[in-house]
């Protein structure tokens, strides 16, 4: 074996749920830099990262930004209704398509939505954060849900749709991680319990963790930023 650093099981692609895929190191080394650098750009303001409050006056200790349609508590906006009550960033179409290439590595070409890839829900994790169980449930389509990492290795509980406890599992994802689940696992209760600080690879310039979550809204009334003529940054 090569190297102190060389994993003694490698880690390979693995079903954590019916319709719910692991892929390692799915994002390689440069993309996970671009990446970065985009996420970093997004977070600026106007419709910047954010605290998320929730209806019973709790925040959520991870920290979020969207893109394409604004989520909050519990539903989606073409504003920053709960910040600064600007137009949402759009989403670019190249993320569109990486969230069609996901699915199809993950799934197979015939899990691939037909509807295109339309939301972007950024979450940042420092050393104290985490997600309590939830499901993604405010969307109006029930195309496959793309989950990327970047930094941080955190401990990624993924559940069932009937209950927020047990039966779950817990998959470790670190940087450069996929994870999609659609189908049967679609609405399964999921959440991160716990991240690792300093698990980053030292190269990446992270402190903390970046989840990049894609999916489908469904949302048929046409986007005022669309009509406008944004163009994606």
């Amino acid at each position: 074996m090569d190297g102190m650093d060389a994993e003694l099981f490698p880690r390979t692609r693995a079903e954590a749920a019916p319709g719910a895929v692991h892929v390692p190191d799915w994002l390689d080394p440069e993309r996970q830099r671009e990446m970065l650098h985009a996420c970093r750009e997004w977070a600026r303001p106007p419709a910047g990262l954010r605290t998320v409050r929730t209806p019973g006056g709790g925040t959520m200790t991870a920290r979020q930004v969207c893109l394409g349609w604004h989520w909050y508590p519990y539903a989606y906006a073409p504003t920053v209704v709960d910040g600064d009550g600007t137009s949402v960033k759009p989403f670019p179409d190249w993320l569109g398509d990486l969230a069609g290439r996901a699915v199809s590595d993950a799934l197979g070409a015939d899990a691939v939505a037909q509807e295109p890839y339309d939301i972007a829900l950024i979450n940042f994790y420092d050393s104290d954060a985490g997600m309590g169980m939830h499901r993604d449930a405010d969307e109006k389509s029930d195309a496959p849900v793309v989950s990327l990492s970047l930094g941080d290795t955190c401990v990624f509980r993924f559940g069932n749709p009937a209950t927020r406890a047990r039966p779950y599992t817990d998959v470790e994802l670190r940087s450069g991680d996929l994870f999609v689940f659609g189908g049967p696992s679609r609405l399964a209760y999921h959440g991160v319990p716990r991240v690792h600080p300093g698990t980053a690879p030292p190269e990446l310039g992270l402190t903390g963790r970046l989840n990049i979550t894609l999916r489908v809204s469904g949302i048929r009334a046409p986007h005022p930023s669309r009509i406008m003529g944004d163009s994606p940054s």
